[in-house]
């Protein structure tokens, strides 16, 4: 049972001063570390193509920024404050929930790219993706805010790994709604609030919303919206939606987030649980809660 940020500065600095034709394979060997991450899908996986795709720093352009960028992460000490971060919440999850099942756990951050006008924009130069037992994957751009939260970002995804790992909420393809994927970045945020406070714990994207009550019952109306090429336009919004060439259904970036927050801090509220304490609970118990008490 371990949790382990990859030190892997030394090998995107590798990458972008490599002769171009090196880099792809350079890339492919320095993601290899997460490939487990893609079990799921169907015949053989391109890491290169795959990082590309999700946001993650070019490969042909751009490099001076890059490199830059990953300067300023290293001085920030991000590797380390993120391993830091996740053993003392890995502590406070296993103190908070008895025999909590925790696998050996991967974290790779990873330098965004500086060109994607959406990643930078919209997503604030900030994606992560914990939902895979065992493989977290952060995609980042030293935004000052952004180096300022990244203790927070990094235990937002460690609630998701462990949320839905062995033993946990069973993260169903076929019958998953929105609100089950709404209940879990509200109870991650509210896991990073738990440690770091209000300022700090929320995911930026969605904290212009979090007292927007237009937005709140709009997202009401689609929990129960299950198929989960439709949870894109329900939780992170119609920007991420159009993005990926999605149908939008009328809500800011972010809005699932903000939402999320505000079912569970309305049901942390009525039961007198941390959100270390609701790691599992679940989520239609959390909306029936808030419904009631709303």
């Amino acid at each position: 049972m371990s949790i382990t940020v990859l030190d892997n500065y030394s090998a995107m600095r590798r990458i972008l001063l490599a002769p171009v034709a090196d880099r792809a394979d350079l890339l492919r060997s320095m993601l290899e570390p997460i490939r487990d991450m893609y079990r799921y899908n169907p015949g053989e996986v391109d890491l290169v193509a795959v990082h590309l795709e999700t946001c993650g720093f070019p490969i042909d352009r751009d490099e001076e920024r890059c490199l830059d960028a990953l300067e300023t992460l290293a001085a920030a000490g991000a590797w380390e404050r993120m391993q830091r971060a996740v053993d003392n919440a890995l502590a406070v999850l296993l103190e908070a929930t008895p025999g909590l099942e925790v696998p050996d756990i991967t974290v790779l951050l990873v330098l965004g790219d500086p060109g994607d006008k959406h990643f930078m924009g919209p997503c604030q130069g900030l994606t992560g993706f914990g939902g895979i037992s065992g493989q977290i994957v952060i995609t980042f751009w030293p935004f000052p805010e952004n180096v300022e939260r990244l203790e927070a970002t990094a235990v937002h995804e460690l609630n998701h790994n462990l949320r839905w790992g062995p033993g946990g909420v069973v993260w169903n393809p076929m019958t998953v709604t929105v609100g089950d994927h709404i209940v879990g970045e509200g109870l991650a945020d509210a896991f990073a609030r738990q440690l770091y406070g209000d300022e700090l714990g929320p995911a930026r994207i969605g904290v212009p919303h979090l007292h927007d009550d237009e937005v709140f019952a709009k997202v009401l109306t689609g929990l129960d919206v299950t198929g989960m090429q439709n949870f894109t336009a329900w939780v992170h919004g119609d920007p991420s939606a159009e993005r990926f060439g999605l149908t939008p259904v009328g809500l800011p970036m972010g809005a699932g987030y903000a939402a999320g927050n505000r079912l569970v801090d309305t049901y942390l509220a009525a039961t007198g649980q941390t959100a270390a304490q609701a790691l599992h609970a679940d989520a239609s118990e959390i909306i029936a809660t808030t419904l009631r008490h709303g």
